[in-house]
């Protein structure tokens, strides 16, 4: 295969995957040495085994940091800081792409950005949403409060009033308290129960500050 039939193979799609081109009557082995030579010439990027983007300028779209991550390790979802930080609930936070999956822990670090995994239960792989990226992307994303209490669950001492304080939460009035009372409860500890009730409380002072 040529790279101009690569390119237009893969069109707007801003990953793909090396089985893409794998179909049909091909050589396996001459498609993984072409994907070899390809990167080696700087043409396209490798996130992991099998997992590619083209690289600029050839790209014509450039992957959302999410989809990656989403892509990187197929059973997890965008969670803490990044997706707190995406919702505007924490200041920007750009240093890695934080998401929890039921498998292993990790650190993935890519052409595109240093990607993390936390692990939680599988039973509480729960709260979130295939959310609209912009640009014809989409990625699994935790919902604001499950984003905050997944983080203050993997956090030790995480319901720490002071710990909450560094994180500088704003914007709380975008946070649903029914909903995050809900998945407090789903968490069934003391420690998410506090700081549930800490959160309601942060963002009960917060109304009454914007009202004076």
């Amino acid at each position: 295969m040529e790279f101009e039939e690569l390119l237009e193979l893969i069109g707007d799609e801003p990953l793909f995957e090396s089985s893409l081109l794998l179909a049909g009557d091909v050589n396996p082995q001459g498609v993984r040495l072409q994907l070899t030579r390809w990167k080696n010439a700087g043409r396209i990027l490798q996130l992991r085994r099998g997992l590619y983007a083209l690289a600029p300028p050839y790209q014509k779209v450039r992957p959302h940091p999410f989809l990656v991550a989403n892509r990187l390790r197929r059973a997890s979802y965008v969670s803490c800081q990044s997706a707190l930080a995406f919702y505007g609930l924490i200041p920007e936070y750009a240093a890695q792409v934080v998401s929890v999956t039921g498998g292993r822990p990790g650190v993935w670090e890519t052409p595109l950005g240093v990607y993390r995994y936390r692990h939680l239960k599988p039973g509480l792989l729960r709260g979130y949403a295939m959310i609209d990226l912009g640009g014809g992307q989409q990625a699994l994303v935790a919902r604001p409060e499950k984003a905050l209490l997944d983080l203050i669950y993997l956090q030790p001492e995480g319901d720490d009033p002071a710990y909450l304080q560094e994180l500088r939460l704003q914007n709380l009035e975008r946070l649903d308290l029914e909903a995050l009372a809900r998945q407090a409860d789903a968490f069934a500890t003391p420690k998410i129960r506090r700081a549930a009730a800490h959160i309601q409380t942060l963002a009960a002072a917060e109304e009454e500050y914007e009202t004076l």
